[in-house]
């Protein structure tokens, strides 16, 4: 479904702007991965199908993580206004590193939680080039197909 959006000039409507939801929502060749959550959804595009239970798996374990780093890394200040001798410390801060120092910034929780996934998917790679590895996590999939299959027909 297109949608073109307008905006009035004077007497007339000018289109500005065009969406194509079909084209959005739309997959190239390949495998891929849709997982719906309350208040969005997360596509992963060209996944090895092989690895869709730990990339599903991992995009649940990013929200506990984000949340748990988020908790553990909430601001308790101890008190309201800084003393003489901390504001001094600030200013001295300012004077060594520079005006950039005046707002200080880390990375977001979810940049810490998407980072740890990240390393977690290449370590998971690099086993999976050990042809044991790889021999056993196939006879994992195929026995974890064998008991859905089992279940489903029980």
């Amino acid at each position: 479904m297109k949608k073109i959006y307008y905006k009035k000039r004077g007497r007339r409507y000018v289109p500005v702007a065009e969406n194509d939801y079909d084209i959005f929502s739309s997959m190239t060749k390949g495998s891929h991965l849709v997982m719906c959550y309350p208040g969005g959804q997360v596509t992963r595009y060209n996944i090895d199908p092989a690895y869709a239970p730990m990339i599903a798996a991992s995009r649940v374990a990013e929200f506990a993580m984000t949340n748990a780093i988020r908790q553990a890394s909430e601001i308790r200040p101890k008190t309201k206004t800084l003393t003489q001798q901390q504001k001094a410390a600030w200013e001295h801060l300012i004077k060594v590193f520079g005006e950039d120092a005046r707002i200080l910034e880390q990375a977001s929780a979810r940049e810490i939680a998407e980072a740890g996934l990240k390393a977690l998917q290449q370590e998971a790679d690099k086993l999976l080039t050990n042809p044991a590895v790889r021999l056993a996590y196939e006879h994992f999939l195929m026995v974890a197909k064998l008991s859905n299959k089992e279940s489903e027909s029980a």
